[in-house]
């Protein structure tokens, strides 16, 4: 049986990109959630790329091999909490897989944020997920938790596409 998780590797500022390949090129399999967003200069607008969660990149491997991980240029760590490494399950990286490719506006959130009703999506791309909803100003967003590395995914979804569903007892 195979101990492969999917840990959480914190990088250098803006080189994301580069240790992925990095890692891809020394044969791990790597997660980077990239998108896309139009960026607003004086004379143009230009579309470009950046990582969703700013400094972290997902590599799935074992314990024992963390350390082989780090020797790639612009790796810094392995998220830590509470003395463990963190680890991310497969559902949560599908999720994140899920979000990115529908291409809905997104942002993330590192921020503590008190639960909210539970909602499940009606319609659209991410149809039937469920999640919390959050107000923000006067938009309403739908929370996604990835607590594996203490981030939130917050996306604009109209109300109508929101259904309340009741909190299932522990």
């Amino acid at each position: 049986m195979s101990d492969l998780k999917w840990y959480v590797m914190y990088t250098t500022s803006r080189a994301e990109k580069k240790v992925a390949e990095r890692l891809q090129e020394k044969g791990w399999e790597v997660y980077l959630p990239i998108v896309e967003e139009l960026r607003q200069w004086s004379d143009r607008k230009k579309k470009v790329q950046r990582a969703l969660f700013n400094g972290y990149v997902f590599v799935k491997t074992e314990r024992n091999k963390l350390w082989e991980c780090l020797q790639v240029p612009g790796a810094v760590k392995f998220v830590h909490f509470s003395g463990q490494h963190a680890t991310v399950r497969d559902e949560e990286i599908e999720i994140i897989k899920r979000v990115v490719t529908t291409g809905v506006a997104v942002e993330t959130d590192g921020s503590e944020i008190e639960p909210g009703e539970k909602v499940k999506v009606l319609g659209g791309p991410l149809q039937d997920m469920v999640g919390e909803c959050v107000e923000k100003g006067n938009k309403d967003y739908f929370l996604i938790r990835i607590p594996g590395i203490m981030q939130n995914m917050m996306i604009t979804i109209e109300r109508k596409f929101l259904q309340v569903i009741e909190n299932q007892p522990a």
